[in-house]
């Protein structure tokens, strides 16, 4: 594709429709490059928000990226589902002319880009764990919940993800345990307060998995979790063992072409968006190892639309 754009944001999170939704009622008409599996990024995988502004009775992850997408295409958004898999910023004029290729054999070429890819969620990296991917294990809760109804089940976190995706999977498992490496939570009261209220979750601090067995036929059936004090280790009965330790950013695709941060975040500049690049934006989880909030993410995606906008009227 030869037509050069305004504007083409990678991604289609909270920061990617936001960004959208800002530039295209500012009349650039962006490009989202949305992505294959999992269009909306990560609250598409959410059951209840409770946090978004808006919405004092909570909404659904999956419905609210579909008004923030419906939102964004009302205004002239046009959304393509692929993924992009190398980018060629290496003109860094200003002014220059960015390309990117996508699994799907097209080329698209963009005054300014948006990088809103969001983060994946970050693997236990314990024998097992590839083995059963998908067969007990999990890092999708509200995906994959129902599939373990009357069965023990484990979540792996201490985090508000590891409470949320416990106290809903209590709906389903015969009980629940939360397996912590520490002996306190870093998740909010509230979260921590409601599973500890919950009769069906149990808690295992102090603890890591360090295997996951199962079988052909049944899939994962138990972890073997070891005590990070006494060194103690002691198997119980999981069929559905859900991960929830955090995430990586996905910028692996960029191979270089931006400045990226230890963990992998892209670098911006300040508290503006601008990363190493004139011209390249970034914003929300990629961008942001702090809040990783989907409102703290669609509030990057409108400054990263703002400073496309103004990087776009200074180069006419």
């Amino acid at each position: 594709m030869s037509d050069i754009r305004d504007a083409i944001i990678i991604g289609s999170g909270p920061a990617g429709y936001t960004a959208a939704i800002y530039l295209a009622r500012a009349g650039y008409q962006p490009l989202v490059i949305a992505g294959v599996l999992t269009p909306g990024g990560q609250l598409v995988n959410t059951t209840e928000v409770e946090n978004f502004p808006g919405f004092p009775e909570g909404v659904l992850g999956p419905d609210l990226m579909d008004r923030m997408r419906e939102q964004a295409e009302k205004f002239g958004t046009m959304i393509e589902y692929d993924d992009v898999t190398s980018v060629d910023f290496s003109d860094t004029t200003p002014g220059a002319i960015k390309t990117l290729h996508t699994d799907g054999g097209n080329e698209y070429q963009a005054r300014t880009v948006i990088v809103a890819t969001g983060s994946e969620p970050r693997k236990l990296g314990v024998p097992g764990e590839k083995e059963f991917s998908g067969r007990g294990v999990s890092y999708c809760a509200t995906c994959d919940g129902f599939f373990f109804r009357d069965k023990p089940i484990v979540v792996v976190g201490g985090g508000d993800s590891a409470m949320e995706e416990a106290d809903f999977l209590s709906r389903f498992g015969s009980s629940v345990t939360i397996v912590h490496r520490r002996d306190e939570f870093r998740a909010s009261r509230i979260m921590i307060e409601r599973v500890q209220q919950n009769s069906k979750i149990e808690l295992a601090m102090n603890s890591v998995v360090d295997e996951i067995h199962g079988d052909d036929a049944n899939g994962a059936t138990e972890v073997v979790l070891r005590d990070v004090v006494s060194g103690e280790k002691r198997t119980i009965p999981a069929n559905g063992v859900f991960v929830a330790i955090g995430h990586m950013p996905q910028t692996a695709f960029l191979n270089g072409a931006l400045d990226l941060a230890a963990d992998g975040t892209v670098i911006v500049d300040g508290g503006s968006t601008r990363t190493s690049v004139p011209g390249v934006f970034a914003a929300g989880d990629n961008a942001d190892s702090v809040y990783r909030q989907a409102i703290s993410a669609a509030g990057m995606g409108c400054r990263a639309a703002l400073d496309a906008q103004a990087y776009l009227v200074e180069a006419e």
